[in-house]
């Protein structure tokens, strides 16, 4: 049984489809009010959020581009406007390149649009989260097991995660005495629309084989972790990077 979170706030970053979509859907049932967040795909955003409401939670969609801080500066605003705080952050908005891409081959536009959205984003939304978020509170980054995996073809990639990790570890930390931890999340390889694209079937076939339990993870394996990283079962954890991989590393 679920344990019910009543009156909390969860603003989940990139979650109007994939990952973000699974984990504010699940936080939603485990009783929290949820501000997803979209940065271009409103009606993915509305969708989720209807279903939220459908199933009888409480959500709201707020547009905001979390690599520009005037953007993350109003997402907060808008968050405590609309349910009078915030209590978790998930910081899933991300991106990753098309396919395979060698450090050789990686341009210039490739590699600051990595760096501004999943490096600078996560900052973006760490620094309010400091300010904003209530005693008690919870806030889980998403990092990556390519990390661990060094897998060619993810240098700048697995590069923008580790740096995530750090500051995971070290914000929690810097947080002492707010009663707020601070963890993060590695997924392996998971069956959404970002990690499959420019993938062949048989590179997608290789990467399902690859952890001891012989399949892709799934969106909702990932929100699991972060529920129990947002619950009370997760209170004594902090600093922490949990991969979710089904054993890849």
């Amino acid at each position: 049984m679920r344990t019910k979170t009543l009156n909390k706030v969860a603003l989940v970053t990139g979650s109007s489809r994939g990952i973000g979509a699974a984990v504010a859907k699940r936080l939603a049932a485990d009783g929290f009010s949820v501000i997803i967040n979209y940065a271009g795909r409103v009606d993915d955003a509305n969708a989720v959020v209807k279903e939220i409401k459908a199933a009888g939670g409480h959500a709201a969609a707020i547009r905001a581009d979390i690599s520009v801080p005037a953007e993350v500066s109003a997402l907060f605003n808008q968050a405590v406007a609309l349910f009078g705080r915030v209590d978790v952050l998930v910081n899933n908005a991300g991106i990753m390149q098309p396919g395979f891409v060698n450090l050789a081959d990686t341009d210039d536009a490739l590699f600051d649009k990595l760096i501004a959205i999943n490096l600078k984003g996560t900052f973006n939304t760490l620094r309010l989260a400091a300010r904003h978020l209530q005693a008690g509170g919870c806030i889980v980054n998403f990092s990556s097991s390519v990390v661990g995996l060094a897998l060619p073809g993810y240098s700048v990639y697995a590069g923008t995660k580790a740096a995530i990790e750090a500051m995971t570890h070290i914000f929690a930390k810097e947080l002492r005495g707010s009663n707020i931890t601070v963890n993060a999340v590695a997924p392996g390889p998971t069956a959404t629309d970002l990690f499959l694209n420019g993938k062949t079937p048989e590179q997608i076939e290789h990467l399902a084989k690859m952890p001891p339990l012989e399949r892709l993870g799934t969106p909702e394996d990932i929100a699991a972790a972060v529920s129990f990283l947002a619950g009370p079962d997760g209170a004594w954890v902090n600093g922490q990077t949990l991969r979710v991989n089904g054993g890849i590393v």
